[in-house]
């Protein structure tokens, strides 16, 4: 399965005084989708960054279609899109209760050693379900 859906409540403290979610929070909601695509996969991002593998961002296109609000419940859709060598690649969204389309997104990720700081190959637990995916 290559997508996966989480939800998440707006807080007052995401917005402004007009109750809309402030631009800068929606990083935060995809990561969120991210980490959870990635436990429904069996894979924990901390035991990933344990065993000395981490995964930053290195580009990440953001478009803003419609306003979050406070309180709304939120549906984060994370879509795997590819994989090559040491990234990986995502497909993001974010729609409201209404499931109207709010936000959408592309991430791409560098697997990295944390000792080094170098890109790394994925570890063969990732690759292997990689190979599931496509």
């Amino acid at each position: 399965m290559k997508n996966h859906q989480t939800q998440v409540r707006v807080r007052y403290s995401e917005t402004d005084q007009m109750g809309v979610v402030y631009h800068g929070n929606y990083v935060p909601y995809f990561e969120i989708g991210r980490v959870e695509w990635l436990r429904n996969k069996g894979i924990s991002y901390a035991s990933m960054e344990e065993s000395g593998i981490g995964l930053p961002i290195v580009s990440m296109q953001i478009n803003y279609k419609k306003s979050a609000r406070y309180d709304e419940l939120l549906t984060i859709h994370t879509t795997f899109k590819s994989q090559s060598s040491v990234k990986i690649e995502f497909d993001c969204e974010i729609y409201n209760e209404a499931n109207e389309l709010l936000t959408t997104a592309v991430f791409i990720l560098v697997f990295i050693s944390l000792k080094s700081g170098r890109p790394t190959a994925p570890p063969d637990y990732i690759l292997e379900l990689f190979k599931t995916l496509t």
